[in-house]
């Protein structure tokens, strides 16, 4: 059953002296964790699979990267088809939606409308009661909505024996939703304060964008104990720079035009699968490195041996 990751032990206290990015991070990486102890390893069915690589993994965002649109926008719409706020309400989310799409990147003032109408709403209810919603939620309205492409990046990470997160400002029980059934290793995301089961309407930080998902990364790394330079992320969005520059390779997935200058400037790889032209195949190679495979079996002996 799932709980207020933020009830988990550690995961407050990680989170102190801290400025709000950095909290947020912090607060993300260790709900991320406390996560993955409480579930364990997520069934594999796959007898074929590959050794694991413990130093290597993949980040990717989620809005416009991994899945058509926003995420919390989707999500709202199947709060309020439940009756949980006004169609005024979701009409509000649809404009900063609108903006988004249209504008090509997230503004801070959008972020912070999404964070402060979705803690609105969620404020005094379970959470448990919210997890459950949003399972049935993403069958409805976000499972035929993913990349096809992104995923097939994301899948060839996992092929590689590699762990792969998804890294958004979306509430983390959301996340970790999606990142579940997509198959992925788990999620970091905005971690919105619980107690005793019950959502307070409060963040733990701030929401997780920007810097935010850089600090993310840098303290799942270090609890577990990743190569960031044998790392890689994805995103879309100008706004994910200092993700994709803590890690050793950047790809830049259907790229607003910022980040595609960007992109270019530093010589990051570059997917796009908007246009509706068949999508080039995907060598292990060109974004692993050459040495992934041979990391993956020296890892996977350095594991058997613990």
């Amino acid at each position: 059953m799932e709980t207020g990751l933020a009830e988990e032990p550690g995961v407050l206290a990680s989170a102190t002296a801290l400025d709000s990015a950095q909290r947020a991070g912090q607060a993300s990486a260790a709900a991320a964790v406390a996560a993955e102890q409480a579930d364990g390893a997520w069934p594999d069915t796959d007898t074929d699979a590959p050794p694991p690589d413990l130093t290597a993994a993949a980040f990717f965002d989620v809005d416009n990267t991994m899945m058509v649109g926003a995420s919390i926008f989707h999500f709202a719409r199947g709060l309020a088809a439940r009756k949980f706020f006004t169609t005024s309400d979701l009409m509000g989310f649809a404009w900063q939606q609108m903006k988004f799409r249209v504008g090509g990147r997230e503004d801070k003032g959008g972020i912070a409308g999404h964070r402060d109408t979705a803690l609105s709403f969620v404020a005094g209810r379970p959470v448990e009661e919210v997890v459950t919603l949003g399972e049935d939620i993403y069958d409805e309205l976000m499972a035929d909505r993913i990349w096809a492409g992104t995923r097939a990046l994301a899948q060839m990470h996992l092929d590689a024996g590699q762990r792969v997160w998804l890294v958004t400002a979306t509430p983390v029980e959301l996340a970790r939703i999606i990142a579940r059934r997509l198959g992925l290793t788990g999620a970091l995301g905005t971690v919105a304060e619980s107690v005793d089961g019950l959502y307070t309407g409060r963040l733990v930080g701030e929401i997780l964008h920007g810097p935010a998902k850089a600090h993310a990364v840098r303290a799942l790394a270090a609890s577990e104990g990743l190569d960031l330079r044998r790392c890689t992320a994805y995103s879309d969005s100008v706004n994910d720079v200092p993700m994709l520059s803590a890690v050793g390779t950047a790809v830049a997935v259907n790229p607003d035009s910022e980040l595609r200058d960007a992109a270019k400037a530093r010589n990051w790889q570059i997917r796009d699968f908007r246009t509706g032209r068949k999508a080039a195949r995907i060598g292990v190679p060109s974004v692993l490195g050459a040495g992934a495979v041979a990391g993956a079996v020296a890892a996977g002996m350095a594991y058997r041996k613990r």
